[in-house]
């Protein structure tokens, strides 16, 4: 039990505006990587496999979701990836060392499959372009295979491979963290930049409808870190429609009132990207306003020291499957209300990964499927979390931590979807010990009555949930009333949690 309750407010009004939200928001991300193709999205020899060996069981979790846009095929593997390689004939198609993650690549799957894959998950493709070991033909080659209706070598190819109209792909990044060292072909600031703006020139030429994300440094923690953007901005600037942003946390130190308070870093980041974002279009009198995709992010740290000893070239094996707590879903749900709060400049987002590597949704090969800890913030803030976003004015006790000053006890961001007249309250409480009170003035909002409240909550912060015994899930039973003009949301100690009002129909 609590020791005691702690008390916070929050004034919520219909007019504090952030921005409508872009469901892209709550994209994700499959990458050639471990299992997340073979063995999760596609395993033909499956019992619930489909005629193109899709799993259902892994389709039906992932739509539950509602997930709108997935990135493909990476990730550092695109870095030195030859497209050509995962289309036509399977017969035909070769074996490759994959040097990323120094595995074989079979490349069963490819860019048709995935498009169909993603069809019937009803998402968008974010595709991504090699811009390692290659640059400005292989992607203009690639845009015109997908996009082109017909008449031209590679859309006749395509359509020659069984695809008769264009897959009409419309958001494409340019390469993959090009600053990290462990990138293949990785480039300075100048040569990225450079090649970027020559590479989106050319696309852009092919398909003048397309949207281009231009590569942002790998982490805030990147030495390179925001110069990157500047320099590369100066050539990708009029170019490009977004800047990408990758980040993950862990907690390494087992230090849970630290760790949850990453979300102020990942703030800050997204704070400093817009503020080097603007510099440029004031330095070049743009009119165009920079958007953010926030492309990779997630909790990374749980699968460190096994994938240190996986056989090299080995064909799909168990890489980044990290087995997420309690506490993991605590700091997912704070990133998504940061995000939210962000809603004016973040227009994509895409949690890495989707299923099996660092994922929500796990898979046992020729086995079954099931939901992580992580899942449950994702589902309830995609599912519900659409619609305009709303700044809230709080006042929260605060702590600190080793990393971290003025850590708000109180996380949440609020959604106010107009046409079904619902208001959501996502909030985390980051108390060790103690219940959060917290008053909501919701009176600019009239006849609201509370539909549910969504409770994650575990007395172990290092739970987790496994096929057979699914130890943290959410209930309905969280203590929420309306008193007064307020909405009074009792947040159990160390929770997640989600409010959802609705206006009262009139006899």
């Amino acid at each position: 039990m609590a020791k005691e309750m702690t008390k916070a407010r929050m004034i919520v009004d219909k007019d504090f505006i952030i921005s409508e939200i872009d469901p892209r928001i709550y994209g994700s991300f499959i990458e050639h990587l471990g299992r997340a193709v073979y063995g999760g999205i596609y395993e033909p020899g499956h019992s619930s496999a489909d005629e193109h060996g899709f799993r259902q069981d892994v389709i039906n979790l992932v739509k539950e979701l509602q997930v709108p846009i997935v990135r493909y095929p990476g990730g550092n593997m695109v870095s030195a990836y030859n497209w050509e390689d995962g289309v036509g004939p399977l017969a035909d198609r070769p074996h490759r060392l994959e040097l990323a993650w120094r595995v074989t690549e079979t490349n069963e799957m490819g860019t048709n499959e995935f498009v169909t894959w993603a069809e019937k998950i009803n998402a968008e493709v974010m595709m991504a372009v090699n811009l390692g070991t290659r640059g400005v033909d292989a992607a203009r080659n690639l845009l015109e295979y997908c996009n082109h209706p017909s008449g031209t070598y590679w859309s006749d190819l395509r359509r020659k491979h069984g695809y008769e109209n264009p897959h009409n792909i419309k958001t494409w990044c340019l390469g993959n963290e090009m600053d990290g060292p462990w990138q293949l072909g990785q480039k300075t600031a100048y040569e990225y930049g450079r090649l970027a703006a020559e590479t989106a020139k050319a696309m852009r030429l092919v398909d003048p409808s397309i949207e281009l994300v231009s590569c942002g440094s790998s982490s805030s923690a990147m030495p390179t870190f925001p110069e990157w953007e500047a320099t590369t901005l100066e050539h990708t600037y009029e170019f490009a429609d977004y800047i990408s942003l990758h980040q993950y946390y862990g907690n390494r130190d087992d230090d849970t009132a630290n760790y949850l308070a990453n979300s102020l870093d990942m703030d800050n980041f997204i704070h400093t990207v817009i503020a080097t974002c603007d510099y440029i279009k004031a330095k070049k009198r743009s009119k165009k306003t920079m958007m953010l995709s926030f492309d990779e992010w997630n909790v990374w740290f749980h699968s460190n020291t096994q994938d240190t000893k996986i056989e090299p070239w080995s064909v799909a094996p168990a890489q980044l499957e990290d087995v997420y707590t309690f506490e993991d879903a605590l700091l997912v749900g704070s990133m998504l209300n940061t995000m939210l709060r962000h809603a004016d400049r973040v227009k994509i987002a895409c949690m890495a990964q989707l299923v099996n590597v660092i994922a929500p949704i796990m898979t046992e090969t020729g086995g079954g499927a099931w939901k992580q800890t992580i899942f449950y913030p994702y589902y309830y803030t995609s599912v519900y979390g659409r619609g305009v976003a709303l700044n809230p004015i709080v006042h929260s006790p605060k702590y600190d931590s080793k990393d971290f000053t003025d850590v708000p006890y109180l996380d949440s961001s609020i959604v106010y979807n107009e046409e079904g007249e619902e208001l959501v309250i996502f909030a985390t409480n980051r108390h060790l010990e103690n219940t959060l009170r917290t008053d909501i003035d919701i009176r600019s909002f009239e006849g609201l009555e509370i539909i549910e409240h969504v409770v994650l909550e575990n007395e172990d912060p290092k739970a987790f949930n496994t096929l057979t015994n699914e130890q943290v899930k959410p209930h309905k039973q969280g203590q929420s009333f309306i008193e007064a003009g307020l909405l009074v949301g009792i947040l159990p100690k160390l929770s997640w949690n989600m409010i959802r009002l609705r206006k009262t129909k009139k006899e």
